[in-house]
């Protein structure tokens, strides 16, 4: 039996719903989801897989104009993320008014838009939220672009047509063998997700800056049997300043934080664990090529 397999990048603006839509795809929870923009900082790869096909779905950051070296890493996941599908779905919120497509940021995206080779569906999210001579409206501005392959309203929120959305991707995808086993839902560790669950109760417990300011570092990570997996976590933060707010008055703010994370922590792996979180200074990390590459954020074009 021939299969079809294929990768399949979701790009767009920040809190379009990008995460959102991934999980719903996916039918599982992978990608961290906030009310926070830029809360996603690096492809989040997550594998879906039938009888027939295999979808590699490539969760990435918002596009924007980046403004440090973190956010100039976040832009290049974007682009080698896109320069490798097979299928891009391009997220607009239907609410919004439409990305001008002649940025600077928009350059590089729109030459892999044009790419014949590359299947292309614009995806108008959030109609539980619109209405539909509104979304309309969003059809006929993304018909003149001539940019996409196939226009398709959804909610991913609500599931709204979201299996209508799969089933394009699949009449989309290649005929080309599975490049993964069935069972298998993600190439990233399960310590990856630990820190991602524990940064995303940072975004939502703490306010302005801080959530942008800090990284989680997963320290150790083990495996006890018989008793509750032992997990020591660092939370980096930027400046002196910020160690305090993090962890509170009588460190009630951390606590808060390792009791929520805990309990999302055990439910993502259905298991009992012992949290502990500590915070470290990292004076202006995002802005340090080490440092970064210390937590990670490396590109395709890097070793």
């Amino acid at each position: 039996m021939e299969t079809k397999a294929g990768f399949v990048t979701i790009i767009g603006k920040p809190n379009v719903g990008k995460s959102t839509l991934m999980n719903a795809l996916l039918g599982e929870r992978l990608s961290i989801i906030t009310n926070k923009p830029q809360t996603t900082r690096k492809r989040i790869l997550g594998i879906l897989s039938d009888e027939e096909t295999q979808i590699i779905f490539l969760d990435t950051p918002g596009i924007l104009d980046p403004s440090y070296l973190l956010q100039e890493k976040m832009v290049d996941y974007i682009i080698n993320s896109a320069k490798d599908a097979d299928v891009l779905l391009y997220l607009f919120d239907v609410n919004e008014k439409l990305p001008s497509f002649e940025t600077e940021e928009q350059e590089e995206l729109i030459k892999i838009l044009k790419k014949k080779r590359i299947k292309k569906i614009a995806v108008l999210n959030k109609m539980d939220l619109s209405k539909q001579e509104d979304a309309e409206l969003k059809i006929k501005e993304l018909e003149s672009l001539n940019l996409f392959d196939q226009i398709i309203t959804i909610s991913a929120l609500v599931n709204f047509n979201v299996d209508a959305l799969l089933q394009l991707i699949k009449k989309y995808l290649p005929a080309h063998p599975k490049y993964y086993p069935d069972d298998q839902l993600t190439d990233e560790p399960e310590k990856f997700f630990v820190s991602e669950i524990i940064r995303e109760k940072i975004f939502e417990k703490y306010q302005d800056e801080i959530p942008y300011s800090t990284e989680v570092l997963i320290e150790e990570f083990k495996e006890r049997e018989g008793r509750k997996d032992f997990i020591r976590a660092a939370i980096i933060v930027e400046r002196d300043s910020q160690k305090p707010i993090i962890i509170g008055k009588r460190g009630d703010a951390i606590k808060r934080v390792g009791k929520i994370a805990r309990e999302a922590i055990e439910e993502f792996l259905q298991r009992d664990v012992y949290l502990e979180l500590q915070v470290k200074v990292k004076s202006k990390w995002r802005s340090n090529p080490q440092q970064l590459k210390n937590f990670g954020y490396t590109t395709g074009d890097e070793k």
